[in-house]
């Protein structure tokens, strides 16, 4: 180490000459400027120790949070077990780490800040001290000698002379001293600074030293297998990671290739299903939010099993809507939107407008709401029930004479006998034997009528004459008059007309089911979902079709024009009758007979009507005699106002000597 080659003479002290002083300020200007980096370095130093102080604490804050991974569960955790294994390994070594940086942050306190700040206070701050002293002997020595310097030279007084000259002493004595004190000081000064400079470095050094040392330690002896195992692991985590970014890559050009139509929310390409028991998608949904205000929300709708499901964006499960099971559906116009259709329970106290974004959702949610409506779900193998019962549609309306012979002779071999199901007039008779072809029950090409306007004998004659018509605006001839106030029996159903058609005779069952199943697959194949809401009511004397909004009766036909009715042997809510009119067009007295045959959708048992049209022509015999009729009112139950109870009242289904109000209900 160099020596020191500038210091201040001590022997120049007293004399205090101007070399000196020059001298002096020099000192005095390397000590300024120590001062101030000092400062600076003690600044830096500290910053240094203050952020080791914060590594121990973010260490054992990292520790810590390592062990929370496994405590938080995440719904996505499954197969993180080696993971959680790994981080808690992790935690360990963290703490042991945090134990080395508490160490070396105790050590730095110790061995390189401390030093810098004794320094500082103890050695600085003593220069400060006797430059300050310094100045003060110095500025009392000029004062006395400037007294001194004032004795007269013509009159001396001895005493005056003698105390200024005892004052310059003690003042140049006090001067020396201080001066003494001062030159040493900073003599010493250029030697502990150096010492001041390098012992806080060389603590610090020496503390990182025995930092890496037991680390090295800790790591190399007890991690280098672990380390080994988790590098491997990331690895290979990062090989599935590049795999499955590869793979998204592919999907991701494949997604993006497709055709604009794909984006478009009515350019469906692929066709309808009309066999789906299951349907999932958004729609739009009309709700009331005023007294004549609405509002539609889009919302994510889905089956499960008979229910039709709700989920709105964000939530975590759906909810249930309405119950699918013997429910109805249909197209509807509402508020000038398109695809709108509308489901209603089986009660019809509740129902619910939705708008699809394209004609295919609109086709296949019908289709779906409808097939769920037969519970074909709860069937053994349902896909293949829907199959079949959309392939019996497709053939209802080929024409007649591209179908195949059955070889059972049933124009329905899909349909299977039920007990019960079917109810008949007396005098209706049954053809045994060979069943007829459908051929012989209705004529091929036969329109269907799917609104309630005229008769369908009618309508495919428009300039019959003669028989009986009924005027679309609810007027009626004569004979075609309301019940009699005496009536013994009325009884009122909610029912959709499905349609109507010309048949060719009116003795035989099966042109009623042939009906049935032309009139629905011919709804199913033109995508006609409207259906027209009535109120059926039988009486003792006749049918009526009464509108539920205006009250207006569309049809009436007299008990006696009714020759057949049943309801379908499957479907139960499916029911329908023949009507028989007469046509003397052609001169002939008894006119020539013309059959028509109805079909209805009913919210009830379609048995429970038939049972009801039965008992009605059981009453209009009776009439004819009186004793047979005072049996029948003996045998079955009567009302207070003296009319038959035909069955328990059901909500929504009959109604027994309903007047205006209870129609309007039954809507």
């Amino acid at each position: 180490m160099p020596a020191v080659h500038h210091k201040l003479l001590l022997e120049d002290a007293l004399q205090d000459s101007p070399q000196t002083r020059s001298l002096l300020s020099v000192f005095e200007e390397d000590v300024g400027m120590l001062t101030d980096y000092t400062n600076q370095l003690l600044q830096s130093m500290q910053r240094v120790f203050g952020a080791q102080s914060e590594m121990g604490l973010a260490t054992e804050q990292l520790s810590k949070q390592l062990l929370e991974y496994e405590k938080k569960n995440f719904a996505l955790g499954k197969g993180d077990e080696e993971v959680i294994t790994t981080l808690q390994n992790f935690a360990k070594t963290v703490g042991e780490l945090n134990a080395l940086h508490s160490e070396l942050a105790n050590q730095m306190a110790d061995s390189m800040v401390f030093p810098l700040i004794q320094f500082r206070e103890k050695d600085l701050t003593e220069i400060s001290t006797l430059k300050e002293i310094f100045a003060i002997g110095t500025d009392e020595h000029e004062a006395a000698m400037v007294k001194y310097s004032r004795l007269p030279k013509k009159k001396e007084n001895e005493k005056l002379k003698a105390d200024l000259v005892k004052e310059v002493a003690y003042t140049r004595r006090k001067q020396h001293q201080a001066s003494l004190q001062y030159y040493c000081a900073l003599n010493a000064l250029q030697y502990r600074k150096r010492v001041a400079m390098l012992e806080p470095m060389l603590g610090y050094t020496h503390a990182q030293i025995s930092f890496f040392k037991k680390g090295f330690e800790l790591v190399s002896k007890k991690m280098d297998s672990f380390l080994a195992s988790v590098s491997n692991m990331t690895q290979s985590i990062q090989a599935q990671l590049d795999s499955e970014a590869e793979a998204m890559r592919v999907s991701h050009r494949e997604l993006l290739s497709v055709e604009d139509t794909v984006y478009m929310p009515d350019k469906d390409t692929e066709p309808v299903n009309r066999t789906l028991i299951q349907k999932a998608g958004y729609l739009n949904i009309r709700n009331k939010t005023g007294l004549v205000t609405t509002a539609w929300d889009r919302l994510y709708f889905f089956t499960q099993g008979g229910n039709l499901m709700c989920q709105p964006r964000g939530a975590v499960a759906g909810g249930m809507v309405l119950d699918l099971d013997n429910s109805s559906v249909m197209a509807v116009d509402c508020e000038d939107r398109r695809y709108c259709f509308q489901i209603t329970s089986p009660s019809g106290k509740t129902s619910m407008i939705l708008q699809a974004e394209s004609k295919k959702e609109y086709e296949e949610w019908i289709c779906t709401v409808n097939n769920i409506s037969r519970q074909i779900y709860l069937t053994d193998n349902p896909e293949a029930v829907a199959i079949r019962l959309n392939q019996t549609a497709i053939q209802a309306v080929t024409p007649i004479t591209s179908f195949e012979k059955r070889q059972d002779g049933s124009p329905n071999p899909d349909r299977s006998a039920k007990p019960g199901g079917v109810h008949t007039t007396s005098s209706g008779s049954q053809k045994t034997g060979v069943a007829p072809e459908p051929e012989d029950l209705i004529a091929p090409g036969t329109p269907i009528q799917f609104d309630i306007m005229l008769p369908a004998s009618e309508f495919q004659d428009q300039n019959r004459t003669g028989g009986r018509r009924t005027n679309p605006f609810g007027e009626t001839e004569d004979d075609c008059s309301t019940e009699t106030d005496d009536s013994l029996l009325q009884q009122v159903f909610a029912v959709r007309f499905l349609g109507s058609m010309a048949v060719r005779c009116g003795d035989n069952q099966e042109v009623i089911y042939e009906a049935m199943r032309q009139v629905l697959a011919a709804r199913a194949i033109h995508n006609i979902f409207r259906t027209t809401e009535a109120h059926l009511m039988v009486t003792s004397s006749s049918l009526r079709l009464i509108d539920p909004q205006t009250q207006v009766t569309r049809l009436s036909f007299q008990l006696g024009e009714v020759c057949q009715f049943a309801a379908h042997q499957e479907n139960g809510r499916l029911m329908g009758f023949v009507v028989e009119a007469r046509d003397w067009s052609d001169g002939d007295e008894e006119g020539e007979p013309s059959f028509s045959a109805f079909v209805f959708e009913s919210n009830t048992e379609g048995e429970k009507i038939c049972y009801t049209i039965n008992l009605a022509k059981e009453i209009t015999e009776a009439k004819k005699d009186p004793e047979a009729l005072a049996q029948l009112m003996k045998n079955m139950p009567l009302t207070n106002d003296g009319k038959f109870l035909l069955l328990e009242p059901e909500t929504g289904d009959t109604t027994e000597g309903a007047g205006q109000e209870d129609l309007e209900s039954e809507a």
